[in-house]
């Protein structure tokens, strides 16, 4: 797949889930981080990264989360990060850049909206 997308889903509490598809490298990094940094603007307490949709990551698109990272830290907001495939799981652990991040295997039951009874 060529091309990068996300998608973006309100989650309880004011959370946002960011859900990132394709590949994040240098022609879609700075796309991303505008992006980002709107949804930021609303203030968000939690942010979700949902990276399992890329299938490829370079540096330059884990720059882009190292940055979201720091700003959710002086912002005092929780960023979490859904582990992605394989490629970059590998690229986490080959740069040791994933001790840095909140990494979880699926958005948080408590940050899901309830289901509607019928």
């Amino acid at each position: 797949m060529r091309g990068f997308g996300l998608t973006i889903e309100p989650l309880t509490g004011g959370a946002v889930r960011v859900a990132l598809r394709g590949e994040l490298d240098l022609e879609h990094a700075y796309t991303f981080d505008e992006e980002l940094r709107r949804v930021e603007g609303a203030r968000p307490p939690c942010l979700v990264l949902d990276l399992r949709g890329l299938s490829f990551l370079d540096s330059s698109g884990l720059a882009r989360l190292l940055a979201a990272n720091r700003r959710a830290r002086r912002e005092r907001r929780r960023l979490l990060l859904v582990r992605g495939t394989l490629p970059v799981q590998r690229l986490m652990a080959i740069t040791a850049v994933g001790q840095h991040f909140e990494m979880v295997s699926d958005v948080p039951e408590e940050l899901r909206a309830p289901v509607a009874a019928p």
